[in-house]
């Protein structure tokens, strides 16, 4: 495990994994194409993480902290419970003006988070809002989880958005959830229903749990449906897209299951 001297964290590899799981190099890159993760270093959390990524989103917007009107933060795995990671990073940032809030939605935080940026931003509420997504996963990882610990790392990522001219910015978007697949990707305790104790500390319940076959299923029918449905608010055809991104974790569950 190799210590980056500039950022203080960790890349772990397939090579490091083969010491701690049943795992070798060649299954972990054949089924989910990764060779390595990173991992913080034991004294950042997830707020860390976001100013790093939100210093570099407001120097390439050429703006500064103090014009933020909202601050989001797309996470997991905050720092605590409360006060909110986003109001952590607004302090740390010094971004006095702006209101702040964590959007808790997993793979897909960024995007919601984005969405209710861009739908405030196009009513006129705020002009400049800063989207983060932060992550610090490791912390709740079973690193003897070989379906769990070879797929998720830590870091960060942060845009400004702001208002565009007509004909630019996001176009449509299609939003949905499936709470009845909740019990497929999850951390069991932790919260209201099974506050922490010896007990759930003992059982493991304050890792991620995963039914990789069970969210394949479920990714896979969402995406296609999702994807059509964006295509026909944006007025446009199948043939009109030159490129299309899916969320990784599909291939990788897919791979990982088959």
């Amino acid at each position: 495990m190799a210590w980056d001297v500039i950022s203080q964290e960790k890349v772990v590899t397939n090579k490091d994994l083969e010491k701690m799981v049943d795992t070798t190099d060649e299954w972990i890159v054949e089924r989910s194409g990764i060779r390595e993760r990173h991992v913080a270093a034991p004294e950042q959390a997830t707020s860390d993480l976001a100013f790093i990524a939100a210093n570099n989103a407001l120097k390439d917007a050429g703006i500064t902290a103090d014009q933020l009107d909202l601050i989001i933060v797309a996470t997991e795995s905050p720092d605590t419970k409360f006060p909110s990671t986003a109001c952590i990073l607004q302090d740390k940032l010094g971004a006095t003006h702006a209101a702040a809030f964590d959007l808790a939605a997993g793979c897909t935080g960024f995007v919601y988070s984005s969405i209710v940026a861009s739908q405030m931003i196009a009513t006129g509420l705020y002009k400049y809002v800063l989207v983060v997504g932060a992550e610090a996963l490791s912390r709740i990882l079973n690193w003897k989880d070989r379906n769990t610990c070879i797929l998720f790392g830590d870091g960060a990522g942060a845009a400004v958005m702001g208002p565009v001219e007509d004909g630019y910015g996001i176009i449509s978007v299609d939003m949905g959830a499936e709470g009845s697949g909740g019990k497929y990707l999850d951390m069991p305790a932790g919260g209201s229903r099974r506050p922490a104790s010896h007990e759930t500390v003992d059982n493991m319940e304050h890792f991620i749990h995963m039914n990789g076959k069970e969210v394949f299923k479920f990714a896979i029918k969402v995406m296609g449906r999702s994807a059509s449905k964006v295509i026909a608010k944006a007025g446009l055809k199948n043939e009109d897209i030159d490129l299309l991104i899916p969320h990784q974790g599909q291939y990788q569950n897919h791979r990982l299951c088959s």
